[in-house]
């Protein structure tokens, strides 16, 4: 087994973050390092080794203009339907606004549909490709490529799939706008501490201090 460097890989793990706006708008990420990210994904867990997982990566202006419109449509929705204080942030707005400029989008797919009479079927088919969606994220994030992880387009599911020609049967999870960072400054974000939200052996349980 050859000997991890624990800082670098916790490093990365606790930065990758959300990146709107310190992007590079007019530099392309080369569809090899695309791909090499995509290796990297695809070691992710996956349960019966189904390997259903598919990525449509759009770098065109068409597609990429028709994922936006939509995307944006969508953020208004979530904009009018938020209670007061709660909706999008002005990052996330602003990132509606330019989303074709972004230099590459990813939309993270699997082969296949939840059965949503089935909790535990569900969370199996989600837990086969969400693994993956994030490795990409991290993997982009160690090159210096942002991204962002968005659901919002899911609300056009239906239209989104006619406009990329995604056959009947594959469902959408993750969009993944990319592109190389410009002057962002990533590191670690406040959260909850493990002792507040891990419960040991009963729920609701503590650890017993030592």
């Amino acid at each position: 087994m050859e000997d991890l460097d624990v800082a670098s890989v916790d490093w990365a793990l606790s930065t990758t973050r959300s990146v709107r706006r310190r992007i590079d708008w007019d530099r392309p990420v080369e569809p090899d390092v695309i791909e090499t990210c995509i290796d990297v994904a695809t070691q992710a867990p996956t349960g019966r080794d189904a390997e259903a997982w598919r990525f449509l990566v759009l770098t065109e202006p068409e597609p990429k203009l028709a994922v936006a419109e939509c995307y944006r449509r969508a953020t208004a929705m979530f904009r009018e339907r938020a209670p007061e204080g709660s909706g999008p942030k002005p990052a996330v707005l602003e990132q509606a606004e330019r989303l074709h400029q972004m230099p590459a989008l990813i939309l993270v797919c699997s082969e296949g549909r939840a059965d949503a009479s089935n909790t535990a079927l569900q969370v199996a088919f989600y837990g086969s490709v969400l693994p993956a969606a994030w490795s990409l994220m991290v993997a982009l994030r160690a090159r210096e490529i942002g991204a962002t992880w968005t659901t919002l387009l899911l609300l056009h599911e239906e239209e989104i799939a006619r406009a990329l020609g995604i056959p009947d049967g594959v469902t959408q999870t993750v969009l993944l706008p990319v592109g190389y960072m410009k002057d962002a400054r990533l590191r670690p974000t406040a959260r909850r501490p493990a002792a507040e939200v891990t419960y040991w052996n009963t729920w609701g349980a503590r650890r017993a201090p030592e």
